[in-house]
């Protein structure tokens, strides 16, 4: 899921041995003496648990929205047909009773749904309504949509009397399961949301383990608990107030007067490199989240970047090492290949391609190349933790050489997802964090046909190793072909990777399960937060 998916590391603690859908490791960091924080005593009252996040809600309609601040919302108003549970990789069933494959193909997967299902507004759910959610997706095409993630959904059916749901596929897609647990499985009411736009406004009719009692884009969100829920979730929690900031540094004064009691995604760098025991009355969790940071070449005819030269040589160029301590103060490790630690398939081919930074090979790329020097080219990128200093440093970086001009822009979000849509920028700095724990959401939606990055990057064998991958429902056995692919994007740099971090919660002591927020498989799960 792109951007707005950006999430937090911490310096020195565990980074190593990543483990896709691996059970939430938990730092419980005792309080000790000193500090500024209010203590849970000193809580201001016993009203909603109040969640800070610098995430940005793009769209309250499941069908114009692929970003985590959007999607965060949806797991928690509206029901998919699959769900994870905690620490698991496997998707359970939610709004569905069961769910499988047909045949041994793999291109036939039906789910039943539970019965007596109903919306918060009281209409009842039935199949008719999911493949209303699904064709609307396909229909509106929204750019910012989840449309890359469903790509291989050819046709919805209904039968059984409105129970059952049959999905026919393009091609087999042992992925398909874990993408519809997704935000893009979605349930809308088919009554309340057009088919043919986006539905406008600040209501969402869903029948999730929340309702949302309030909105104010930018602001708040006030969720409460949706009493005719049914689904996975067995007890659902306390009313949330989700507090939206728009830079790290004003999550961070929230989190020091004591006005939010967690602080999820994400606090600025030098907070997260110095926080210690002396924080009184706080926890820190660690969880298992994989966010990746890549630079993405707009590829198109006529842009800067279309020469493979030029990316090859910025590939030659970038020093990761330093932008991971100089930037984001070892908070962040630095990635060398599209697929995260912790993934099946992980490999280092940047790393091999490009063992150090080197302005003598990227001279050389681009005289070979015929490629005129300086390659002018905009660098754009838009908010999260430290996102100006670490696009001044990759400028500085590729100035020093001499063989490039860097004018760096940054662009408010909404504005930033819909400039690249567009190809308005020569090149772009995005966070991706799994949507799945699968290393397809690290491929598929990034370097497959029609990417969710609309580089327009399209690649014949990676894409045959992307199906081939996606027939293989035997997860583990995918390896080499995912090595393969990322082999091929390091020849092809279509985008260059940056860094990968893990994700860290902080909560007052007053609150709990923090440690089951989120855990790497895309769901943030409001209703495990109470007051003890």
């Amino acid at each position: 899921m792109r951007e707005v998916r950006v999430r937090r590391g911490l310096r020195g603690r565990g980074r190593r041995g990543r483990a896709a859908g691996a059970a939430t490791a938990l730092l419980l960091l005792a309080a000790g003496a000193g500090g500024c924080r209010l203590t849970p005593g000193e809580d201001r009252d016993r009203g909603p648990v109040q969640v800070g996040t610098t995430d940005t809600v793009t769209a309250l309609d499941p069908a114009g929205a692929y970003d985590a601040g959007s999607w965060a919302l949806y797991g928690n108003l509206f029901q998919s047909l699959l769900t994870f549970a905690p620490g698991s990789k496997n998707p359970v069933p939610d709004a569905a009773r069961s769910c499988g494959f047909k045949g041994d193909d793999l291109r036939t997967y039906t789910c039943e749904l539970r019965p007596e299902l109903s919306f918060a507004n009281g209409h009842e759910l039935t199949a008719e309504d999911v493949k209303f959610s699904f064709d609307r997706i396909a229909r509106i095409k929204s750019p910012q949509g989840p449309g890359p993630l469903l790509e291989t959904l050819g046709s919805v059916e209904t039968s059984g009397g409105g129970r059952v749901v049959t999905f026919r596929l393009k091609v087999p897609d042992a992925t398909f399961p874990l993408k519809i647990a997704t935000g893009a499985g979605s349930i809308v009411d088919h009554r309340a949301y057009p088919f043919d736009t986006l539905r406008r406004g600040d209501r969402v009719d869903g029948s999730g383990p929340y309702t949302l009692k309030e909105y104010r884009p930018g602001t708040s969100a006030e969720l409460t608990p949706n009493d005719k829920y049914e689904g996975a979730v067995k007890d659902v929690g306390s009313p949330v107030t989700v507090r939206y900031f728009p830079e790290p540094a004003r999550m961070s004064e929230a989190w020091r007067n004591g006005t939010i009691d967690v602080a999820a995604r994400q606090m600025p760098p030098a907070d997260l490199a110095k926080y210690s025991l002396s924080e009184t009355g706080s926890r820190m969790t660690e969880t298992s989240g994989a966010n990746a940071r890549f630079l993405v070449f707009n590829l198109r005819d006529g842009a800067p970047a279309k020469p493979l030269a030029v990316r090859q040589a910025v590939a030659a160029v970038v020093d990761r090492q330093a932008l991971a301590r100089d930037v984001h103060l070892r908070t962040v490790e630095p990635l060398y290949s599209l697929v995260p630690q912790g993934f099946t398939g992980h490999a280092t081919s940047f790393f091999d391609a490009y063992p150090k930074p080197d302005e003598d090979r990227a001279r050389r790329l681009l005289l070979e190349a015929g490629v005129p020097t300086p390659v002018r080219f905009t660098l754009a990128y838009s908010k999260g933790a430290a996102t100006d200093q670490e696009a001044a440093l990759l400028s500085r970086q590729l100035e020093a050489t001499g063989l490039f001009e860097v004018t760096t822009k940054r662009v408010e979000w909404t504005d930033f997802q819909r400039g690249y849509a567009r190809g308005e920028y020569d090149a772009y700095c995005v966070s991706w964090l799994a949507d799945f724990p699968d290393p397809d959401t690290f491929t598929t939606p990034l370097v497959g046909d029609g990417n969710a990055l609309h580089s327009g990057y399209s690649s014949t064998r990676v894409e045959k190793l992307i199906r081939k991958a996606q027939q293989n429902d035997q997860r583990g056995r995918v390896a080499d072909d995912f090595r393969s692919i990322q082999k091929i994007v390091a020849e092809d740099v279509p985008l260059v990777p940056l860094w990968q971090r893990k994700d860290y919660v902080l909560s007052n002591a007053g609150i709990s399960g923090t440690q089951y927020l989120t855990d790497g498989t895309g769901i943030w799960r409001l209703w495990m937060l109470g007051r003890i």
